[in-house]
C-alpha cells in the first residue's frame, strides 16, 4: 500500500463535489456505500458499479437509486446499452498516453467484448469517482483488479441471465464477443439488457472473490490493438481545454507579476491598451486563497485582443522577495543542507543499520575507502504542447471549469476557496490534455479564470500564452545530493548514507499526503526522495530528505515525469559506477552482485513478486543485447554505461535497465549518443503499442533532459520562457532505439515515468568509460565537460 492510498481517506471530504453539466436537471447521490456491486436494467440500459476498498466510490445503493428515478445514469466504471454498446467512464485524464486504451482492455478481457468497440467517456468530476488523480504511472496498476473484476461480474451476470432467456443451464454457457453462446444458441449482450430481466447484486465478499482468468486464456491483454483516441486526434475531432467553448463567454490573458508570492500593482496604464479593438478591461484579482498574488486579467472579446492589450500596460509594480533569489541561491541552499544531514534540517526515508559510526570507522580506516560525492540537477520546466488554460463559467450559482486536469480532487477545493463556494458547487468538466507530465496536476491555472469570471460577471476563457506558461510553470525543482559510502578493500559496501536536498511539491500542491516513513524520522515528501530506496543490498544505508525551502520561496515546485526519481536515480546509479570504478571492478558485474533478493529485497505480492532478482534478469538481458562484453574494443572516446531503475515508487517498481552507447567530440565537449538499449519488466502490458511508446518518450525526454533540458531561476523567473531558448532534444538528435519488453503474467505496473530516470546516469557512466571524465550536474553540458577533458 502507497503512503498515497493510506493518506486518501483523509482526503475524501475535501473532494466531495457534485458533477453537474446541467444543474437544474441533474443532482448528486446521496450517500454512497463503501463497497458493492450491482448490475440492474431499466428501459433498454444496464448500470455497473462497484467500489474500490477503502474509497469513496459509489456502489449497489446508489446504482439502485439511479434505476428507481427512472433514468439511465450508471454511476461507475460502465454500461451497456439495448445494442449492447459499452461505454467506460473513465476518471483518467487522456495526455498522450492512451489510458483509456488500456483501461477498456482491462473491461474487455473479462467482459469478453472487442476492446475497439468500447466508447470510452472522460467524466466529469463527481464524489461517486472518489479520489481523482492521474499520474505517478498508477492508472493500469491502480485500476487492473476493480476493472477487471468488474468486467468478470458482468460478463457472470449476463451469463446468468442470458441462459435464462435460453433456458438452458448456465453452467452451459460461455461468453464470447458480446454473446452468451451454450452449443448453437446465443444470445447478444444487448437483447439481454432490452430484456430487462438482468438483475443481480454482489456483496464486497464476493466481488473480491470473483476469479479472473488465467493468462493463459487471455484474448485481449498483452495483444497488439489500436490506440482508440488516434483518429480523433488526427482529424481534429478531439476537444482539449483550449478549444473549450460556452455561450457568451469573453476572453482573458493573466497579467503576471515579477514574483509568484508578494507583489502588488502600484500603478496600471491602460491608455494604450484602449485602441485595441477588442479590449474591454484591466482587472485585479481578487484571491482569498492567496494563491494569485498581484494578478491582473485582460479582458477582450477575442483571445488576440487580450494578448496585445496584455503587451500593452504599463504597470508598475511593488516587488515581493522572491525577486533576489536565484538558481545558484537555491543550489547552496541545497548545499548547506546536504553537507551536515540531521534532524534538524530533514527527515529520515530509509535507516538500516549503524551508518554513522561505520562512516566514522571508514574515514580513517587504511583497508576501507571513503567514497564521497555531490551531485546536482538545474530547475526543468515541463513545456506540454498545450499551454495552460481554462474556461469557467456560473450557471444557478454552480461554477463549471472547463480544461483538461490530472487531479480534480485537489482542483475542486482550490477553485472553491478562491471563489469563496462550497466544493459541491464546483465541476471540473475534463477534456483531451494536449499534454500533462505533471504540470496539470494543479490546477492553479483554472483560479484566475474563474476569479476573472466572477469579476466581471461572465463566462471567460484565459488562456496563457507560452512565456506566461513557463513563468508561471511549477517547475521541477532543482536539487542537491550527497552520497557518502565506505567501501572495503574487497568491494563490499559497509555503509552508505545519501542526503537529498530539493523543493517538495506535494508541501505546497497536497500537504495532507506527506508522511512518516520511519518511526519518529520526520515527515516527508515521498515524490521528492522515492528511487533513492534502492534495490541494491549493501551493508547499513540511510536516506534523508530535505525540503529547500529556498526554492519554494522562488516558486511553487511541482511534479515533473518520474519527478523525485529524475534526480535521485542520477546520483544513485552515477554513485554505484562511482563505487565500482573506485573498487576496481565492472560496474554491469558491480550492480549484478548487489541485485540479491532477499530480506527487504525480496519483493512482495502483488507487485513486486521476485524483487531484485526482476531487476537482474532485466540487466543480464540488455547487457547481453548491448554487446557489454565488447566495451573495451569500442573505437576511441566512445563508451558504453549502464543504469537501473524501478520507477516511481518502490512498493510498485517497474524494473528497467538501460546501456548507453556515446560518442564524446573532445574539442567542442558534445555528446552524441548513438543508441540507448533498454529492457523493461512492467508485468503484464494492458496496451503493447501504448507501452512501446510510453517507454520510447520517456526514455527520449530522459536523453532530453541529460544532455539538453535546464533553466536557471533569476529575478523571478526562469531565463528560458520560450522554445527559441529552451532546447529540448531534436528530432535528429534522436539515437537508434534498441527496446524489449519481458514477456510474463506479472501484475500490470507502471510505465509513464521509469524510462525518464534511468538514461541521465547511463549517459554519465558511458562518458566516464569514454574519458575518465565524471560529471555530477545535469544538465550535461558541452562547455562543462570540455573544462573537465582540459580541451
Amino acid at each position: 500500500m502507497s503512503r498515497f492510498d493510506d493518506t486518501l481517506a483523509a482526503h475524501r471530504g475535501a473532494s466531495a463535489v457534485r458533477s453537474d453539466t446541467s444543474p437544474t436537471d441533474r443532482q448528486a447521490g446521496p450517500g454512497l456505500s463503501r463497497r458493492g456491486f450491482l448490475i440492474g436494467t431499466l428501459g433498454a440500459s444496464a448500470v455497473l458499479a462497484f467500489g474500490l476498498p477503502g474509497m469513496a466510490f459509489g456502489a449497489a445503493d446508489a446504482a439502485s437509486e439511479a434505476l428507481a428515478k427512472g433514468r439511465f445514469e450508471p454511476t461507475l466504471w460502465y454500461a451497456i446499452d439495448a445494442q449492447g454498446h459499452v461505454t467506460l467512464h473513465c476518471t483518467k485524464a487522456e495526455m498522450g498516453q492512451h489510458v483509456g486504451t488500456s483501461l477498456a482492455r482491462l473491461v474487455a478481457e473479462e467482459l469478453e467484448v472487442d476492446p475497439a468497440t468500447i466508447a470510452i467517456e472522460y467524466v466529469d468530476s463527481d464524489p461517486k469517482w472518489g479520489y481523482m488523480i492521474t499520474g505517478g504511472s498508477w492508472s493500469v496498476n491502480h485500476s487492473f483488479l476493480p476493472l477487471s473484476r468488474a468486467g468478470a461480474a458482468g460478463r457472470q451476470a449476463l451469463i446468468e441471465a442470458g441462459a435464462r432467456l435460453l433456458e438452458v443451464d448456465a453452467a452451459d454457457c460461455q461468453a464470447r464477443d458480446g454473446q452468451v453462446i451454450s452449443g448453437d444458441k446465443r444470445i447478444g449482450y444487448g437483447e439481454i439488457v432490452a430484456s430487462g430481466t438482468l438483475s443481480r447484486s454482489y456483496s464486497a465478499e464476493e466481488l473480491e472473490a470473483i476469479e479472473l482468468k488465467p493468462a493463459s486464456e487471455r484474448r485481449v491483454l498483452g495483444t497488439s490493438g489500436r490506440a482508440q483516441d488516434i483518429p480523433a486526434k488526427t482529424t481534429g475531432e478531439a476537444v482539449f481545454g483550449i478549444d473549450a467553448k460556452v455561450d457568451g463567454m469573453l476572453y482573458a490573458r493573466p497579467v503576471l507579476p515579477p514574483t509568484r508570492f508578494g507583489c502588488r500593482a502600484t500603478s496600471i496604464d491602460d491608455s494604450a491598451a484602449q485602441s485595441i479593438a477588442g479590449y474591454r478591461q484591466t482587472i485585479r484579482l481578487e484571491d482569498p486563497s492567496g494563491l494569485c498574488q498581484g494578478w491582473l486579467a485582460v479582458i477582450a472579446d477575442n483571445f488576440s485582443a487580450a494578448m496585445r492589450a496584455t503587451d500593452a500596460l504599463k504597470i508598475e509594480w511593488e516587488n515581493g522577495s522572491g525577486i533576489s533569489i536565484t538558481e545558484a541561491d537555491i543550489l547552496d541552499e541545497g548545499r548547506r543542507l546536504t553537507q551536515s544531514p540531521s534532524r534538524d534540517n530533514g527527515a529520515l526515508f530509509v535507516d538500516i543499520g549503524e551508518v554513522t559510526s561505520t562512516l566514522e570507522q571508514a574515514a580513517s580506516a587504511e583497508d576501507v575507502s571513503l567514497i564521497d560525492a555531490t551531485y546536482t540537477t538545474s530547475s526543468v520546466l515541463h513545456f506540454q504542447l498545450e499551454p495552460v488554460n481554462a474556461t469557467v463559467v456560473e450557471r444557478d450559482g454552480h461554477w463549471h471549469v472547463h480544461c483538461g486536469n490530472q487531479q480534480q480532487s485537489v482542483a475542486v477545493p482550490l477553485v472553491a476557496k478562491a471563489l469563496e463556494v462550497d466544493e459541491s458547487q464546483v465541476t471540473f468538466h475534463q477534456y483531451y490534455l494536449g499534454g500533462g507530465f505533471g504540470r496539470r496536476l494543479y490546477g492553479d491555472y483554472a483560479v484566475p479564470a474563474a476569479l476573472a469570471a466572477k469579476a466581471v460577471g461572465a463566462p471567460v476563457k484565459m488562456v496563457f500564452t507560452r512565456p506566461d506558461d513557463s513563468r508561471m510553470d511549477c517547475v521541477r525543482s532543482p536539487s542537491v545530493q550527497r552520497l557518502r559510502s565506505a567501501l572495503a578493500a574487497d568491494g563490499a559496501i559497509q555503509a552508505s548514507e545519501h542526503a537529498a536536498a530539493a523543493g517538495w511539491p506535494t508541501a505546497d500542491i497536497a500537504p495532507g499526503f506527506l508522511g512518516e516513513f520511519v518511526e519518529g524520522g520526520g515527515k516527508i515528501d515521498s515524490f521528492a526522495i522515492s528511487g533513492a530506496d534502492h534495490w541494491y543490498a549493501l551493508g547499513a544505508q540511510r536516506v534523508w530528505a530535505q525540503q529547500n525551502h529556498k526554492a519554494h520561496e522562488a516558486f511553487v515546485p511541482g511534479y515533473l515525469r518520474a519527478v523525485g526519481p529524475g534526480w535521485t536515480t542520477w546520483a544513485v546509479e552515477s554513485h554505484i559506477d562511482e563505487l565500482a570504478l573506485a573498487a576496481d571492478q565492472d560496474p554491469a558485474e558491480f550492480r549484478r552482485n548487489l541485485l540479491k533478493a532477499e530480506g527487504r529485497n525480496a519483493g512482495e505480492a502483488p507487485n513486486s513478486v521476485g524483487g531484485a532478482e526482476r531487476l537482474k534478469t532485466v540487466l543480464e538481458r540488455t547487457l547481453d543485447k548491448a554487446g557489454w562484453n565488447e566495451r573495451d574494443a569500442l573505437p576511441e572516446d566512445t563508451g558504453l554505461g549502464v543504469a537501473l531503475s524501478f520507477g516511481q515508487e518502490r512498493h510498485m517498481p517497474t524494473w528497467v535497465a538501460c546501456v548507453a552507447r556515446v560518442k564524446v567530440d573532445r574539442a567542442s565537449g558534445e555528446v552524441t549518443v548513438e543508441k540507448l538499449t533498454s529492457v523493461v519488466d512492467a508485468g503484464t502490458l494492458a496496451h503493447p503499442d501504448g507501452a512501446m511508446a510510453q517507454l520510447e518518450g520517456s526514455l527520449l525526454w530522459g536523453l532530453s533532459m541529460a544532455l539538453h533540458e535546464g533553466t536557471e531561476y533569476a529575478e523571478g523567473q526562469p531565463a528560458d520562457l520560450n522554445l527559441n531558448s529552451y532546447t529540448p532534444l531534436r528530432m535528429h538528435q534522436v539515437p537508434e532505439l534498441d527496446l524489449e519488453f519481458v514477456d510474463n503474467d506479472h501484475t500490470p505496473v507502471g510505465l509513464g515515468e521509469p524510462g525518464t530516470c534511468v538514461v541521465a546516469p547511463a549517459i554519465a557512466n558511458a562518458i566516464a568509460h569514454a574519458t575518465g571524465v565524471r560529471l555530477r550536474d545535469l544538465p550535461m553540458r558541452p562547455e562543462a565537460l570540455k573544462a573537465a577533458l582540459g580541451a
